[in-house]
C-alpha cells in the first residue's frame, strides 16, 4: 500500500470518479485542491476513505502571483503527508506545483486541453509544459493526441500510460426511465430532442449549438433542444434562442446530478457536442453508453470513438451551418436511429468501461515507483 497525495485544480466529477476507485485500491489517499471556481463541479462528498488536506490553495480562483505563497505551503503539505507518490494535473497548474515542489514520483496527468490547446499558447505554458513532463516519471493521458502532444514536449514515450477514463456502463445504460417517458410537460407531440451537456464555455462551442439549432428549428419545429449545465455564456445563448425566436423550444433543467443525467441521456433522440478541444470526452462516453447515436465535431479527440454513419456523425469543427444541416439529416434518418444507438453502446463497452481502464492507472504508479527506486540505486552507485 503506498501514501497517494492527488493533487487537482479543482473537486470535480471526473476527480471524484478517480478518488473513489483509488478509495478502493488499497491505497492511502490524500485529496490537495488547488483552486474553487464560480459554480460547483460535483455536489457529491468525497469518499470516506479520502482525507482533505487542507492548505493555503483550494478556496478561490487560483492567481499566477499566489504561485510562491502556495509553493511553499505545498512544500510544507509534503513534509507532513510524506507521501510515496505524487498524482497532479492538469499539467500547467497542479502539475507544475508538484513539479516545483521537487518531490519525486511525481505522476502527472493531462485533462486533455491542457495539453491540446493550452501547451503552445504562449510562452510561459511552453515552459511550464516542458517543465512539468520534464520533472514527472510518468505522464497519464487519456488519447492517442494527447500522447503525441507529450512526445513533442518532452516526455519518453515508453513513460507515458495512455487509457480513456470511460464510464460505469452499470450506471449509464440504455435501459431505465427517461424524462419523455415520464410525461413531462415540455415533450408535447412527438418532438425529436436532442442533447447537450457541456458547460457553457467558449472552449466547447455551445455557441456553435445554438446558432446551428435556430436554424435547424426554423426549417423543422419539431426539434427541441436540452441544454444541460451552466456556465459563462449564458447571457450569449439565451440572445441567440431569443433573436432567433426558437426560445420556447429549448429547455434548460440546469445542473443535473450524476444520478439523474442517465434519465437525461435516454430522453435524447441525439446526443450533439461542438467541443473545439478535447480529450477523450466523458460526456461523449456517457452518451454512448446510454445507446444514443451522437452528432459531435470532427476533432483528434472524437475521431476514434465515432465512425460516420455507424454510431454517428462528425461535422466540421466550428461549422455553424454544417451542425444544422447535420441535425436535419438525422432527423431525415431518424430510422436509422436505433441501430447508430446500439452500435454507440457496443463500442462503449468494447473500450470504455471504468472499471477495467482504471487499472492501467495503477499500472503507471507502479511503474513511477519503479522509476524512482531505479534512479535512486543509480545515484547511489554514481556517488
Amino acid at each position: 500500500m503506498a501514501r497517494i497525495l492527488y493533487f487537482s485544480r479543482d473537486y470535480t466529477t471526473h476527480d471524484r470518479r478517480f478518488l473513489s476507485a483509488l478509495a478502493d485500491s488499497g491505497h492511502q489517499v490524500y485529496f490537495l485542491q488547488l483552486e474553487r471556481r464560480g459554480h460547483t463541479l460535483e455536489d457529491r462528498a468525497l469518499p470516506p476513505q479520502i482525507e482533505q488536506v487542507h492548505w493555503a490553495g483550494g478556496q478561490a480562483p487560483f492567481r499566477w502571483r499566489d504561485t510562491p505563497h502556495l509553493l511553499n505551503d505545498l512544500k510544507r503539505v509534503v513534509r507532513e503527508q510524506q507521501p510515496d507518490l505524487f498524482h497532479a494535473g492538469p499539467i500547467q497548474t497542479a502539475g507544475l506545483l508538484a513539479a516545483l515542489s521537487g518531490f519525486q514520483p511525481l505522476v502527472s496527468m493531462s485533462w486533455g486541453s491542457d495539453l491540446l490547446r493550452d501547451a503552445n499558447s504562449n510562452p510561459w505554458y511552453r515552459w511550464a509544459t516542458r517543465y512539468t513532463l520534464r520533472h514527472s516519471q510518468v505522464m497519464i493521458g487519456d488519447c492517442e493526441p494527447v500522447r503525441q502532444k507529450a512526445i513533442e514536449f518532452g516526455m519518453p514515450a515508453e513513460r507515458i500510460i495512455t487509457f480513456p477514463w470511460g464510464v460505469d456502463l452499470a450506471h449509464y445504460t440504455p435501459h431505465g426511465p427517461s424524462r419523455r417517458a415520464s410525461n413531462q410537460p415540455e415533450f408535447s407531440g412527438e418532438p425529436f430532442i436532442l442533447l447537450s451537456t457541456r458547460a457553457w464555455e467558449p472552449i466547447y462551442g455551445v455557441d456553435v449549438i445554438a446558432r446551428a439549432f435556430v436554424k435547424a428549428a426554423r426549417q423543422r419545429p419539431q426539434l427541441q433542444l436540452l441544454m444541460l449545465g451552466n456556465g459563462s455564456q449564458a447571457p450569449l445563448l439565451r440572445k441567440i434562442f431569443a433573436d432567433g425566436e426558437v426560445l420556447e423550444q429549448v429547455h434548460f433543467p440546469g445542473q443535473v446530478s450524476q444520478g439523474e443525467l442517465p434519465q437525461f441521456f435516454r430522453t435524447a433522440d441525439l446526443y450533439i457536442s461542438a467541443s473545439h478541444s478535447d480529450g477523450t470526452s466523458i460526456s461523449l462516453l456517457e452518451a454512448m453508453a446510454c445507446g444514443r447515436p451522437v452528432l459531435v465535431s470532427d476533432i483528434p479527440g472524437n475521431r476514434p470513438w465515432v465512425e460516420t454513419g455507424k454510431q454517428g456523425w462528425l461535422f466540421p469543427d466550428g461549422d455553424s451551418d454544417a451542425l444544422a444541416q447535420a441535425i436535419l439529416n438525422a432527423l431525415e434518418n431518424h430510422p436509422l436511429l436505433p441501430g447508430m444507438g446500439q452500435a454507440a453502446r457496443k463500442k462503449a463497452e468494447e473500450r470504455a468501461d471504468w472499471n477495467e481502464n482504471f487499472q492501467e492507472l495503477l499500472k503507471g504508479y507502479q511503474l513511477a515507483l519503479n522509476e524512482q527506486a531505479a534512479d535512486s540505486r543509480a545515484a547511489s552507485h554514481s556517488a
